[in-house]
């Protein structure tokens, strides 16, 4: 058996195709293969004793005690030969040396190749690590073999904690979901997929299965880009274009709007007063109380402070307090379940549920009957109602804006309005001046009112200069509301392309006439005849010395220009 092993190893010695030696601890050769003998130019069965030192006599074998291997070279000829020399051992000592040598050339292909594989797998590692996209390699068994040193910013793991462990385990401890090259290896085939990872990265991986001639899988390679940073910036973009797409809709809004009373239009100091404290509201979402007559401009200063809020892009929602009935009002304020009374057929969401993260404003908010006030305080404290024959608080995130023309202290000490509701309601006031009380305002308001009408009714209506002086001589009892409405008359029955004086008879000639007549003053009991031809003397004697044109005093006389002269003639007479 013996004999039989050492006649293999012979054979497998005889078999290498370098040179091997074996020399014991005297440095007599003891065994030498037939490649070596050839190297050494020895005789296979003469000179299998020859010493060593014979060949290298500076050799010291003594050294192998300390050093594990030794490589050395030496010239037999014309020829190079490198020795690499290893220690063998017998119970713990040293027993000589086995040596396995060759000419330098083969040594010299066998670097060049060496370093061949060298630099390729500098270069592949290079190509790994600046590839926009992160290579991932495994073989057919899943198991990790080479990967991109991104890995860490990815996948949170360094080369060596991937290298060598299977996509298998990978996967199930969360590393990355799912595992590509498991789909690969399972579908036999390229796949493109999603893939997420530990460390809240998002991947887009292309797995791409290697076969041999065979069409077995012997490598899959994974491609995957880091589409993160993609994402954010889509939805930044997604974002900005929603803005927008808000500015643009607001503009339009603002070019278009149908509403009237919704442009600011204002000259008056009384009125910057007001849009200032607006703006400076705006931004909070402190309970605002608009006070003021009717017609004022209440909800548009309410719409003006809602758009200028963080809130804009949320609902504005308003409803008049004083307009709906009391049962009606509750239900439109709070909702109701179906079935909570007669005709509730479906449950109805309220308006305070309607603008939520928006706006609501409580116009006439003086004339809420009592019952509503007190539910209306508790909605307002809890931020949270109750549908109408409902049971669940339903919680709401609403701006509240309350108007009233009248005056809710006085009502307080009526007994008519809550108290607590009143300085629940009362945080910001904002008091609008009656438009009598800023006639600056006047003006710019007829010259809109007028533009916006001749576009609506496809007019070109203009307006005399008289008739903008006794519009704004005029009390405007019903204030921009009143001159709204009155201008709208005008444009849209007026036959002339001028606005006249003459057209405002009807219009407000009677209030007019009401007030100049409180400027005559009777004294003695005269005949009536020469009264009214005495005051309309007076009158006109009055108006040549304020006014230098026959067609003013027509204007503020509310008569026309041919009656004047005539008048005046006579008068001269």
């Amino acid at each position: 058996m013996y004999k039989d092993l050492y006649l293999s190893l012979e054979l497998a010695f005889h078999s290498l195709s370098s040179g091997f030696i074996i020399i014991d601890r005297n440095g007599l050769i003891q065994f030498v293969n037939q490649k070596g003998a050839a190297l050494l130019n020895l005789e296979m069965d003469q000179d299998v004793k020859e010493s060593i030192y014979t060949f290298m006599p500076e050799i010291d074998l003594n050294s192998f005690s300390q050093e594990k291997k030794l490589i050395n070279e030496l010239f037999i000829g014309n020829r190079k030969l490198i020795f690499n020399h290893s220690p063998l051992y017998s119970n713990g000592e040293l027993y000589g040396v086995a040596t396995l040598f060759d000419e330098e050339k083969y040594y010299e292909v066998l670097l060049k190749e060496l370093d061949s594989y060298k630099n390729l797998s500098l270069d592949l590692k290079a190509i790994f690590d600046i590839s926009y996209d992160v290579i991932y390699v495994s073989n057919h068994q899943g198991v990790t073999l080479r990967v991109s040193s991104a890995c860490k910013e990815l996948w949170g793991k360094e080369e060596k904690d991937l290298i060598g462990k299977s996509v298998y385990e990978l996967e199930k401890s969360g590393i990355y979901k799912p595992s590509i090259t498991r789909i690969v290896l399972e579908k036999k085939e390229t796949v493109s997929m999603m893939q997420t990872t530990k460390t809240g990265r998002r991947l887009m991986v292309v797995g791409t299965p290697i076969k041999d001639k065979d069409g077995e899988i012997i490598r899959v390679v994974n491609a995957s880009r880091d589409i993160t940073e993609v994402n954010r910036l889509q939805a930044k973009l997604n974002e900005m274009k929603q803005l927008m797409e808000g500015y643009k809709r607001e503009l339009n809004d603002l070019r278009n709007r149908a509403d009237t009373e919704s442009p600011l239009v204002y000259r008056s100091i009384e009125m910057k007063r007001v849009v200032s404290l607006a703006q400076k509201v705006a931004s909070v979402d402190s309970t605002v109380l608009i006070l003021g007559e009717t017609g004022v401009g209440k909800e548009v200063i309410a719409n003006y402070i809602h758009k200028s809020s963080p809130r804009s892009e949320k609902p504005f929602i308003t409803i008049s307090c004083g307009s709906i009935p009391e049962n009606l009002l509750e239900s439109e304020l709070f909702g109701y379940e179906k079935g909570a009374f007669t005709g509730a057929v479906k449950q109805k969401m309220g308006l305070f549920e309607l603008a939520n993260e928006g706006t609501l404003f409580l116009d006439e908010i003086g004339e809420m009957p009592l019952p509503l006030q007190t539910k209306l305080l508790r909605v307002i404290q809890e931020q949270e109602l109750v549908h109408i024959g409902g049971t669940k608080p339903i919680k709401i995130n609403i701006r509240l804006i309350a108007a009233t023309n009248r005056d809710l202290l006085e009502e307080v000490r009526r007994g008519m309005f809550r108290e607590d509701l009143y300085y629940r309601l009362n945080v910001i006031p904002i008091k609008i001046p009656a438009l009598r009380n800023r006639t600056d305002d006047i003006l710019p308001l007829v010259l809109h009112f007028v533009e916006f009408f001749n576009q609506k009714y496809m007019r070109t209506t203009k307006i005399s200069h008289a008739t903008l002086e006794v519009l704004q001589q005029y009390d405007w009892p019903g204030n921009v509301r009143e001159l709204q409405n009155i201008i709208e008359r005008l444009v849209v029955l007026t036959e002339e392309e001028i606005i006249d004086v003459s057209e405002l008879e009807g219009f407000l000639f009677t209030t007019v006439g009401r007030q100049q007549s409180e400027n005559v003053i009777v004294n003695n009991i005269i005949p009536l005849k020469d009264c009214v031809e005495e005051a309309e003397n007076q009158l006109l004697e009055l108006a040549k010395r304020k006014y230098k044109s026959t067609s003013k005093i027509a204007a503020v006389l509310g008569v026309n220009q041919s009656t004047i002269s005539r008048k005046l003639r006579r008068s001269t007479k």
